[in-house]
């Protein structure tokens, strides 16, 4: 176990700035995820901390000790990689105990560290085979056995479960959950979905454009977004963003329908924010301030997802399927002033705090 820090981090590639100046203390024991799209700069930054690409400048601190001068073999930090990155000519015995034999520990060690490994990932019965005669959840649990037989100071995992079918990686979440407690680890975890983010992390990095946008536990980051991509990155089905004028006090009118905002709005009347609200707060009501005109809808099991407008613009809704529109109805919908988000204009749009 161990804390990594990292101060005023920056990767250019070129004149192309990848990360930009991140700044990020990460607990012992810690299982922080660091979350955004493609080119977001999450892979960099994870690599940076593994000693695989050099900072353009700042530092990266393990217990409190700069180690960007070491190479990536003297951090003490074990890596695990989307495509499993084992010897596919090795078993799994000999590949889970390569780290050990490159360290020169002795025969009798290995063999015993093998045995409790496999044994604690549910690998016993497949130490004989190698990589391609096993599936990808087994290949997955090979490349953490292997990372885990090291005991490394804290664990770095780069998209571990973007190969795998969508009920493995379901399984193989909670397996690497389970595995972190039990280990007490220091965990770094990279990924694009928000999902794993949500559902796996102590505390969520979400990324865009080299920054870091917003830093929080996953509740913090759902239910208090600081900006538009926030918002929208978080949440599946993705908020709502409604634009709007302000009128006057706490009211918004957004294309003849008028809306309260459950407080005071610190603008001028006629200028423009935007409302965010997620699909899953809307309730259908007869006296509701929001029109919305069907256009799609889809059965989701329990839920529906209906899809719609609001005069031009598209507003998602989703309610039990049992109260489910049917495409072409004309609704009325209401929402909760503590379930509405009001942002500036912009993709970066800040979250504007409403009332006193």
């Amino acid at each position: 176990m161990s804390t990594i820090d990292l101060v005023q981090i920056s990767k250019s590639f070129g004149s192309t700035t990848v990360v930009d100046g991140i700044d990020l203390a990460i607990a012992d024991g810690e299982f922080v995820v660091l979350v955004g799209p493609s080119g977001c700069g999450k892979t960099t930054t994870l690599r940076m901390i593994a000693g695989l690409e050099r900072p353009t400048s700042g530092d990266v601190r393990i217990d409190d000790t700069s180690v960007v001068e070491l190479p990536p073999q003297k951090r003490d930090l074990a890596m695990v990689f989307q495509n499993y990155a084992l010897y596919s000519h090795y078993t799994v015995a000999k590949n889970l105990a390569y780290p050990l034999k490159a360290r020169g520990v002795p025969k009798a060690e290995i063999a015993e560290k093998v045995q409790a490994t496999a044994d604690m990932l549910g690998l016993g019965q497949v130490l004989r085979r190698r990589p391609g005669q096993l599936s990808g959840g087994q290949r997955q649990r090979v490349a953490l056995g292997r990372a885990i037989i090291r005991e490394p100071l804290a664990f770095l995992m780069d998209e571990p479960l973007s190969n795998l079918d969508a009920a493995l990686r379901v399984d193989m979440r909670k397996e690497i959950i389970q595995l972190a407690d039990r280990l007490s680890s220091t965990v770094v975890y990279v990924t694009h979905d928000q999902v794993e983010a949500m559902t796996m992390a102590d505390r969520v990095v979400v990324m865009y454009n080299g920054r870091i946008q917003q830093l929080g536990t996953p509740e913090e980051v759902f239910e208090r977004p600081t900006n538009r991509f926030v918002a929208g990155f978080i949440g599946t089905p993705r908020m709502n963003f409604l634009e709007a004028s302000v009128t006057s006090d706490d009211y918004l009118d957004i294309e003849g329908s008028v809306v309260s905002a459950g407080g005071a709005i610190p603008k001028k009347p006629g200028e423009t924010v935007f409302l965010g609200v997620r699909p899953e707060a809307l309730a259908i009501d007869p006296q509701g301030p929001l029109h919305l005109t069907v256009t799609l809808t889809e059965n989701l099991g329990s839920e529906t997802l209906a899809y719609g407008q609001v005069g031009h613009q598209e507003c998602l809704l989703l309610v039990p399927t049992r109260l489910a529109p049917r495409q072409g109805d004309d609704i009325r919908m209401s929402c909760e002033p503590v379930d509405m988000h009001i942002f500036e204009p912009g993709d970066l749009g800040e979250r504007i705090a409403v009332g006193a």
